[in-house]
């Protein structure tokens, strides 16, 4: 898959990790749109039209949950693909994510480790 000019939203404020994302990212060919509070992940979504959106379940800045539910409920962003992280012990999170639309949850350190190919998969559709 070519994914040139293909734009990802990254929202999550740990600056560390999001340099790694937008790193392997980068290296995919894809460009990278950073949401780093609750406003802008809804703004951005509408003004980049993402290829898919990357929610941090466990970011104190932005409400995943909220902005799983505002992306849902506008029409033009309820069919992007979302791929989120949390820690692999917050069953509670995961499901709750699970059943608000997110494409695809994975630990963080699975997320970490496989990045870019787990954007690759919410986009094909691969659960």
């Amino acid at each position: 898959m070519d994914n040139t000019e293909r734009t990802i939203l990254v929202a999550l404020t740990d600056i560390f990790f999001y340099t790694k994302v937008r790193d392997a990212l980068r290296t995919g060919g894809y460009r990278i749109e950073k949401a780093r509070t609750q406003q802008d992940v809804a703004e951005k979504t509408a003004a980049a039209a993402p290829a898919a959106v990357i929610l941090d379940m466990n970011d104190l800045t932005i409400d995943a949950f909220q902005a799983i539910e505002t992306l849902k409920a506008d029409p033009r962003s309820k069919s992007i693909p979302i791929l989120a992280y949390a820690n692999h012990e917050e069953v509670d999170t995961w499901n709750r994510a699970k059943a608000l639309g997110v494409t695809k949850i994975v630990s963080r350190n699975e997320f970490s480790a496989r990045t870019k190919d787990l954007v690759d998969e919410v986009q094909k559709g691969i659960r």
